[in-house]
Protein backbone atom coordinates (compact mmCIF):
# COMPACT_ATOMS: atom_id res chain seq x y z
CA UNK A 1 0.00 0.00 0.00
CA UNK A 2 1.44 3.17 -1.02
CA UNK A 3 2.24 5.44 1.61
CA UNK A 4 0.87 8.54 1.77
CA UNK A 5 3.09 11.88 2.08
CA UNK A 6 3.18 14.06 4.81
CA UNK A 7 2.50 17.46 3.73
CA UNK A 8 2.41 20.89 5.66
CA UNK A 9 -0.38 23.13 5.08
CA UNK A 10 1.63 25.43 2.99
CA UNK A 11 2.51 22.51 0.64
CA UNK A 12 -1.16 21.42 0.63
CA UNK A 13 -2.19 25.11 -0.36
CA UNK A 14 0.25 24.69 -3.06
CA UNK A 15 -0.95 21.17 -4.79
CA UNK A 16 -4.36 22.33 -4.54
CA UNK A 17 -3.31 25.08 -6.19
CA UNK A 18 -1.86 23.12 -8.91
CA UNK A 19 -4.53 20.74 -9.05
CA UNK A 20 -7.26 23.57 -9.82
CA UNK A 21 -4.90 25.38 -12.45
CA UNK A 22 -4.76 21.59 -14.19
CA UNK A 23 -8.66 21.25 -13.94
CA UNK A 24 -9.52 24.66 -15.10
CA UNK A 25 -6.63 25.18 -18.15
CA UNK A 26 -5.20 21.61 -18.45
CA UNK A 27 -1.78 23.37 -17.73
CA UNK A 28 -0.28 24.01 -14.21
CA UNK A 29 0.60 27.43 -13.40
CA UNK A 30 3.61 29.20 -13.82
CA UNK A 31 5.99 29.71 -10.71
CA UNK A 32 5.07 33.55 -10.40
CA UNK A 33 1.65 32.89 -11.20
CA UNK A 34 1.88 30.42 -7.71
CA UNK A 35 3.56 33.65 -6.04
CA UNK A 36 0.95 36.00 -7.05
CA UNK A 37 -2.06 33.69 -5.68
CA UNK A 38 -0.10 33.10 -2.23
CA UNK A 39 0.75 36.48 -1.71
CA UNK A 40 4.93 35.33 -1.50
CA UNK A 41 7.78 38.06 -2.54
CA UNK A 42 8.91 36.29 -5.29
CA UNK A 43 9.25 33.38 -7.47
CA UNK A 44 11.64 32.01 -5.77
CA UNK A 45 9.23 31.25 -3.10
CA UNK A 46 7.18 29.29 -4.59
CA UNK A 47 9.90 27.41 -6.27
CA UNK A 48 11.36 26.14 -2.88
CA UNK A 49 8.11 25.05 -2.00
CA UNK A 50 7.61 23.03 -5.57
CA UNK A 51 11.25 21.67 -4.70
CA UNK A 52 9.88 20.08 -1.43
CA UNK A 53 6.90 18.58 -3.24
CA UNK A 54 9.00 17.12 -5.65
CA UNK A 55 11.46 15.67 -2.95
CA UNK A 56 8.22 13.92 -1.32
CA UNK A 57 7.32 12.60 -4.44
CA UNK A 58 4.64 14.02 -4.87
CA UNK A 59 4.82 16.10 -8.40
CA UNK A 60 7.95 16.13 -10.81
CA UNK A 61 9.70 18.91 -12.49
CA UNK A 62 11.27 19.50 -15.19
CA UNK A 63 13.82 22.11 -15.95
CA UNK A 64 13.47 24.49 -18.85
CA UNK A 65 9.96 25.17 -18.92
CA UNK A 66 8.08 27.65 -16.46
CA UNK A 67 5.33 25.19 -16.43
CA UNK A 68 7.16 21.74 -15.94
CA UNK A 69 5.21 20.59 -13.21
CA UNK A 70 3.88 17.21 -13.24
CA UNK A 71 1.35 15.61 -11.02
CA UNK A 72 2.40 12.05 -9.15
CA UNK A 73 -0.80 10.12 -9.98
CA UNK A 74 -0.68 7.53 -6.95
CA UNK A 75 0.54 10.05 -4.48
CA UNK A 76 -1.94 12.79 -5.35
CA UNK A 77 -4.46 10.28 -5.37
CA UNK A 78 -3.39 8.77 -1.73
CA UNK A 79 -3.31 12.27 -0.71
CA UNK A 80 -6.87 13.12 -1.59
CA UNK A 81 -8.62 10.37 -0.85
CA UNK A 82 -7.72 10.91 2.60
CA UNK A 83 -9.02 14.34 2.64
CA UNK A 84 -12.19 13.38 0.50
CA UNK A 85 -11.28 15.17 -1.71
CA UNK A 86 -11.92 14.95 -5.93
CA UNK A 87 -10.45 16.77 -8.63
CA UNK A 88 -12.43 16.62 -12.40
CA UNK A 89 -9.49 16.84 -14.33
CA UNK A 90 -9.03 17.24 -18.38
CA UNK A 91 -8.56 13.31 -18.72
CA UNK A 92 -9.68 10.35 -16.22
CA UNK A 93 -8.17 10.08 -12.75
CA UNK A 94 -4.61 11.65 -12.26
CA UNK A 95 -2.47 9.20 -15.00
CA UNK A 96 -1.43 12.32 -16.95
CA UNK A 97 1.40 13.94 -17.62
CA UNK A 98 0.94 17.88 -18.50
CA UNK A 99 3.81 18.36 -21.59
CA UNK A 100 4.75 21.57 -23.27
CA UNK A 101 4.83 21.87 -26.86
CA UNK A 102 7.99 22.77 -28.58
CA UNK A 103 7.40 24.54 -32.21
CA UNK A 104 10.99 26.26 -33.83
CA UNK A 105 13.48 26.62 -31.84
CA UNK A 106 15.70 29.85 -32.11
CA UNK A 107 19.45 29.45 -32.87
CA UNK A 108 21.61 29.22 -29.71
CA UNK A 109 18.32 28.86 -27.61
CA UNK A 110 17.98 25.82 -25.03
CA UNK A 111 15.18 23.97 -27.16
CA UNK A 112 12.25 24.28 -23.90
CA UNK A 113 13.12 27.72 -23.96
CA UNK A 114 9.89 29.34 -22.69
CA UNK A 115 9.33 31.59 -26.16
CA UNK A 116 9.60 27.94 -28.12
CA UNK A 117 6.60 26.26 -25.74
CA UNK A 118 3.40 27.18 -27.95
CA UNK A 119 1.04 25.44 -25.64
CA UNK A 120 0.79 22.65 -23.61
CA UNK A 121 -0.73 19.27 -23.48
CA UNK A 122 -2.60 16.67 -20.56
CA UNK A 123 -2.06 13.61 -22.16
CA UNK A 124 -2.05 9.98 -20.69
CA UNK A 125 0.71 8.21 -19.48
CA UNK A 126 -0.28 4.81 -20.26
CA UNK A 127 0.36 6.11 -24.08
CA UNK A 128 4.32 6.07 -23.89
CA UNK A 129 6.78 3.46 -22.55
CA UNK A 130 9.20 5.98 -21.15
CA UNK A 131 8.26 9.41 -19.71
CA UNK A 132 8.44 11.89 -22.23
CA UNK A 133 9.77 15.73 -21.21
CA UNK A 134 8.34 17.09 -23.88
CA UNK A 135 6.45 17.49 -27.43
CA UNK A 136 8.15 18.32 -30.58
CA UNK A 137 6.17 19.66 -33.84
CA UNK A 138 7.54 17.58 -36.71
CA UNK A 139 8.19 19.60 -39.90
CA UNK A 140 8.61 17.52 -42.96
CA UNK A 141 8.46 14.23 -44.28
CA UNK A 142 11.82 13.48 -43.65
CA UNK A 143 10.66 10.26 -41.00
CA UNK A 144 7.67 9.66 -42.82
CA UNK A 145 8.59 6.24 -43.65
CA UNK A 146 9.08 5.35 -39.53
CA UNK A 147 5.66 7.16 -39.36
CA UNK A 148 6.25 10.39 -38.06
CA UNK A 149 4.34 12.90 -40.46
CA UNK A 150 4.98 16.56 -41.31
CA UNK A 151 2.58 18.18 -38.01
CA UNK A 152 3.10 15.06 -35.65
CA UNK A 153 3.61 15.99 -32.16
CA UNK A 154 6.38 13.52 -31.65
CA UNK A 155 7.03 12.88 -27.24
CA UNK A 156 10.80 13.55 -26.44
CA UNK A 157 12.90 12.20 -23.79
CA UNK A 158 15.53 14.77 -22.68
CA UNK A 159 18.70 12.78 -23.77
CA UNK A 160 22.25 13.64 -24.54
CA UNK A 161 23.34 9.82 -25.62
CA UNK A 162 21.86 7.82 -27.98
CA UNK A 163 22.70 4.49 -29.19
CA UNK A 164 22.97 3.74 -33.39
CA UNK A 165 19.58 3.03 -34.42
CA UNK A 166 17.49 5.40 -32.18
CA UNK A 167 15.22 8.09 -33.29
CA UNK A 168 16.62 11.27 -31.75
CA UNK A 169 16.39 15.08 -31.70
CA UNK A 170 19.49 16.97 -33.07
CA UNK A 171 20.83 20.34 -33.11
CA UNK A 172 23.27 20.95 -36.27
CA UNK A 173 24.14 24.01 -35.38
CA UNK A 174 21.14 26.72 -35.44
CA UNK A 175 18.51 23.38 -36.63
CA UNK A 176 17.17 21.17 -34.72
CA UNK A 177 15.98 18.04 -36.63
CA UNK A 178 14.67 14.46 -35.76
CA UNK A 179 16.56 11.76 -37.51
CA UNK A 180 17.92 8.30 -36.79
CA UNK A 181 21.16 8.03 -35.17
CA UNK A 182 24.05 5.76 -37.04
CA UNK A 183 27.63 6.37 -35.79
CA UNK A 184 30.63 5.04 -38.14
CA UNK A 185 34.57 5.56 -37.53
CA UNK A 186 34.69 9.02 -38.98
CA UNK A 187 31.39 10.50 -38.58
CA UNK A 188 28.36 11.05 -37.60
CA UNK A 189 25.72 9.95 -39.63
CA UNK A 190 21.52 11.22 -39.00
CA UNK A 191 19.89 8.70 -41.50
CA UNK A 192 16.13 10.00 -42.96
CA UNK A 193 13.17 7.68 -42.96
CA UNK A 194 12.82 9.12 -46.38
CA UNK A 195 14.57 7.71 -49.67
CA UNK A 196 14.04 11.34 -51.07
CA UNK A 197 16.07 13.02 -48.26
CA UNK A 198 19.52 12.78 -48.17
CA UNK A 199 21.87 11.37 -45.34
CA UNK A 200 23.28 14.41 -43.09
CA UNK A 201 27.25 13.34 -42.26
CA UNK A 202 28.47 15.47 -39.43
CA UNK A 203 31.68 15.67 -39.41
CA UNK A 204 34.47 15.92 -36.40
CA UNK A 205 34.83 19.78 -34.87
CA UNK A 206 31.12 20.14 -36.79
CA UNK A 207 28.62 21.72 -34.30
CA UNK A 208 26.43 19.06 -33.28
CA UNK A 209 24.41 17.61 -29.73
CA UNK A 210 21.68 15.06 -29.15
CA UNK A 211 19.14 17.18 -27.35
CA UNK A 212 16.68 13.97 -27.05
CA UNK A 213 15.01 10.26 -27.58
CA UNK A 214 12.19 9.84 -29.78
CA UNK A 215 9.96 7.92 -27.19
CA UNK A 216 6.66 8.15 -28.58
CA UNK A 217 4.36 9.94 -31.36
CA UNK A 218 0.98 11.81 -31.25
CA UNK A 219 -0.97 12.17 -34.42
CA UNK A 220 -2.04 15.65 -34.23
CA UNK A 221 -5.49 15.09 -35.44
CA UNK A 222 -5.98 13.19 -31.81
CA UNK A 223 -5.79 16.70 -29.70
CA UNK A 224 -8.42 18.66 -32.59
Amino acid sequence: MLNRPKLTARQQQILDLIQTAITRTGAPPTRAEIAAELGFKSANAAEEHLQALARKGVIDLVSGTSRGIRLRGDAVRSINAARGTQFALPLPGLSQRVLPLVGRVAAGSPILAQEHVEQSYCVEDSLFQHKPDYLLKVRGMSMRDAGIMDGDLLAVKIAHEARNGQIIVARLGDDVTVKRLRRTAHAIELLPENPDYPVIVVDPGEPFAIEGLAVGLIRNTMLT
